[in-house]
């Protein structure tokens, strides 16, 4: 089974702003909570330490992130492969009246059992916190 979230908020910030916050992989692992670390790499690519609360997976889950599609102010869509899942992001961003709307869309494959359940009820939360920390940079003027 695949899980798959789509949200959608508008900000007072430009494209260009938002475009900032959401095509640097730091900032978009650093609000997830269930990657506990993660090195970005010199192509852009980057390695995420995923833990995951469920009993078959027992360490840190290594998951190797890149951007497939990038349209700068525009879209920018990432992968990530694992030997218990596979995940995919996109970021759309559309100047609205005032400001940019935001589309983002997470879907994940799961590969050993618990992993789509736990991301069943925990993708939506884990979208809030990307949203979260996009709202604070945008207020911190990052």
């Amino acid at each position: 089974m695949t899980i798959r979230v789509q949200r959608e908020l508008v900000v007072d910030a430009s494209p260009e702003r938002v475009w900032a916050f959401i095509a640097d992989p730091d900032r978009r692992a650093e609000p997830l909570s269930v990657v506990e670390d993660w090195t970005v790499h010199d192509d852009g690519s980057a390695t995420w330490q995923v833990a995951l609360p469920i009993p078959i997976v027992d360490r840190t889950i290594t998951v190797e992130t890149k951007d497939v599609d990038r349209r700068q102010n525009e879209y920018v869509k990432f992968t990530g492969k694992s030997s218990v899942m596979r995940v995919s992001g996109e970021h759309r961003l559309e100047a609205v009246d005032g400001g940019t709307r935001l589309t983002n869309t997470f879907v994940v494959d799961g590969r050993l059992p618990g992993v789509e359940r736990f991301f069943e009820r925990n993708l939506d939360r884990e979208l809030s916190n990307l949203e979260d920390a996009l709202r604070a940079d945008l207020e911190d003027g990052s």
